[in-house]
């Protein structure tokens, strides 16, 4: 952990010391490896998930065993009163929004004629359309302290576009859009937005969805210059980063964590 890295008896020199951070979909896999390396450079932070409160309170005794503070609150936050909740909650319990993480995902394989209007609006709410109700709701506070960080989990989909996947190949090139968007408005007030798009990260998921995902991995690991599959901490670090007071000149941006698969 970072907190160990830097070895510091003195917590609040840590890059992240005095500040709070909102860590959406972060019960498990990358949410929650950005929780504990946010929590490691000294933040305080709130974990966020739709419905598992115990992975939520893992993660938080987790954190707080290594001597950090966190806390976890549901909430829906593809709706506007789950937004409201969890800001609301995180500025009761904490003082202050410094930092937002939008790290909510579903990913549904459908042809483009397949996708009903509950798929297509669905998806959206809950990969793009949550990223601005948290933006919306936290920016106020940022503008008032003149610092703040905007963090947008996208995704190669968004990218590099995938067949089967229209409503979120378009969810997640438009959370760049919409970082990009805030950055041009909102940097004069000390607030960055930028956008992390992870590759081929060895996550939990449901192998039942990717019948030939062993195979797959090899041929793309053999193909990537890094020669390894990525993990959670390696998209967690690049948020550190961007969340630092070092990254303040960072705005707008987007970065792909992918090992060189796909490189611009």
């Amino acid at each position: 952990m970072l907190r160990e890295a830097y070895a510091l008896k003195d917590c609040s020199s840590l890059p992240l010391a005095g500040k709070t951070a909102v860590i959406t979909g972060a019960g498990q896999n990358i949410g929650r490896a950005i929780a504990l390396a946010f929590a490691g450079a000294g933040a305080r932070v709130v974990v966020n998930g739709l419905r598992d409160r115990a992975k939520l309170d893992d993660i938080c005794a987790e954190i707080t065993a290594g001597g950090g503070e966190a806390m976890g609150v549901l909430a829906d936050v593809s709706t506007p009163e789950g937004i409201v909740h969890l800001v609301e909650t995180t500025l009761t319990r904490l003082g202050s929004v410094d930092i937002a993480v939008s790290n909510v995902g579903r990913r549904h394989h459908q042809g483009l004629l397949d996708i009903t209007l509950e798929d297509w609006d669905s998806i959206l709410r809950s990969n793009l359309t949550a990223a601005f109700l948290i933006a919306r709701a936290a920016l106020p506070h940022m503008i008032r302290q003149k610092w703040g960080r905007i963090i947008h989990i996208s995704g190669r989909d968004g990218f590099f576009v995938k067949e089967n996947r229209a409503h979120n190949v378009t969810a997640k090139a438009g959370l760049h859009a919409l970082a990009k968007a805030i950055s041009l408005e909102f940097g004069p007030f000390g607030v960055t937005a930028n956008t992390v798009a992870p590759g081929l990260i060895n996550t939990t998921r449901d192998l039942n969805h990717y019948p030939d995902y062993k195979k797959m991995v090899r041929e793309r690991v053999a193909a990537m210059p890094a020669q390894r599959i990525g993990t959670p901490q390696d998209v967690a670090e690049a948020c550190l980063y961007i969340a630092s007071p070092q990254a303040s000149f960072i705005t707008g941006q987007l970065l792909h964590v992918n090992g060189g698969e796909y490189m611009y």
